[in-house]
């Protein structure tokens, strides 16, 4: 990793894609990440992929299925007219 994780960095599944939600907590041992529509999770640090202009990329295999399924929402609320 290049880069110390802070509070307010983005989380991705893949770099150049849209964001999947923002850090609220660091630890040690993990994260806390906020996904909109679905609240907080504790994300492992062994999760974590790679660090770099404020985004946090995170190995998707080492994530837990209830995470995945929040993700999979994440836009839901948006309105299409105004998402462009």
């Amino acid at each position: 990793m290049t880069e110390h994780i802070e509070v307010g960095f983005m989380a991705f599944l893949v770099d150049g894609k849209d964001g999947i939600g923002a850090v609220r907590e660091v630890t040690p041992t993990s994260l806390v990440i906020y996904v909109e529509n679905a609240g907080e999770f504790v994300i492992p640090r062994s999760a974590v992929k790679d660090v770099h202009s404020e985004k946090v990329l995170l190995r998707p295999s080492l994530l837990d299925k209830r995470f995945l399924k929040a993700i999979g929402h994440v836009h839901d609320s948006e309105d299409p007219k105004l998402v462009g």
